[in-house]
């Protein structure tokens, strides 16, 4: 039918078309249908800080083995309140061209965790730079690679007021009298990252794609009559900083084994302390507040299960315990 073998402006013509048709289809059509996304209502632009961070995020191939998109799949409900949907990547000061709405961070590779709502689940700045430094410091099974070009070694007295030490233990330093300081890169990064969080819709969500760690757990009931996991919620919530054997990470993080805040019979100040967060003690990194991010159910499991594990013998913690605290902190 096409006498290729001879007519060689036909073979031209026609590879030529076949390449037309296929860029307009794989390309073109998709770009421009790119231009009629919108960005979500009550969506923040990112800061200039969170932009640089981006740009580390994108030179160190993060996307490589992390995503930043949750399918509509089981598989993937813990690491989303919703699917994504394209109007989640949009920001104006992030596009490159008219083309091109941002850099390809979505990644394909789920060697890592999906990162799309990580600012949520971990909200607390020293977390990541120590993950970022030694992942095994915080994820004893991590695979990741470490970034310590991203950090610097300074004695003490090279240490200005305005470094970032990361409270790394010792033995991990070419010199353990040295202290570990977050270059910008560093800094800038985990500001990306702590940006990276669902724009709420404001919409009932379907109960079919809820997060696991806030469905009722049937397996698991003896942390609290409420139905919720306390186990579960701690190892999402928790577990990361404070470790699931509850011993923490010396020089970065408390240990709830045998705390007497965790012990105290009245719940108070630990519950206050997840409300709130704490940051009082130098020697620690800082806790971001869970009051935003956690109802008062949830919180009283979670509770219940430092109370109750790791031999701490302290009483369980009810959800009226939690909200009247709750309501005491909002009034101070």
């Amino acid at each position: 039918m096409f006498d290729f073998h001879k007519n060689h402006k036909l073979l031209v013509l026609t590879a030529f078309l076949g390449f037309a048709v296929l860029s307009t289809v794989i390309a073109v059509f998709p770009a421009l249908q790119l231009q009629q996304v919108k960005p979500l209502p009550g969506m923040k632009e990112m800061s200039s800080e969170e932009l640089k961070g981006l740009q580390v995020y994108v030179s160190e191939n993060c996307m490589a083995c992390h995503t930043q998109q949750v399918r509509n799949i089981e598989m993937d409900q813990v690491w989303g309140q919703r699917p994504s949907l394209a109007s989640d990547y949009y920001y104006s000061k992030q596009r490159l061209d008219f083309w091109r709405q941002s850099p390809s961070v979505l990644g394909s590779e789920r060697t890592g965790p999906d990162l799309t709502e990580v600012g949520k689940r971990q909200p607390g700045k020293e977390w990541h730079l120590l993950h970022l430094f030694n992942p095994r410091i915080v994820v004893k099974e991590s695979v990741m690679p470490g970034y310590p070009w991203l950090f610097e070694e300074k004695s003490p007295a090279m240490v200005t007021k305005g470094d970032l030490v990361v409270p790394v233990p010792g033995e991990l330093l070419k010199n353990p009298d040295h202290k570990l300081v977050a270059k910008e890169e560093a800094l800038h990064l985990v500001a990306y990252l702590q940006s990276l969080v669902q724009t709420d819709l404001g919409a009932e969500l379907s109960p079919d794609f809820i997060p696991s760690t806030r469905k009722k757990s049937e397996a698991k009931q003896a942390d609290t009559s409420i139905g919720l996991d306390g186990l579960q919620l701690y190892t999402e919530t928790c577990s990361a900083c404070h470790q699931a054997t509850g011993e923490g990470i010396a020089g970065a993080f408390p240990p709830l084994a045998g705390s007497k805040i965790v012990n105290d019979p009245d719940p108070n100040i630990l519950v206050q302390i997840i409300l709130s967060g704490y940051d009082a003690r130098p020697e620690f990194g800082a806790m971001p507040p869970f009051a935003d991010l956690l109802t008062d159910e949830e919180i009283a499991a979670i509770a219940t299960h430092e109370r109750k594990s790791w031999g701490n013998t302290a009483p369980a913690v009810t959800p009226e315990q939690v909200a009247e605290i709750r309501k005491f902190v909002q009034n101070q």
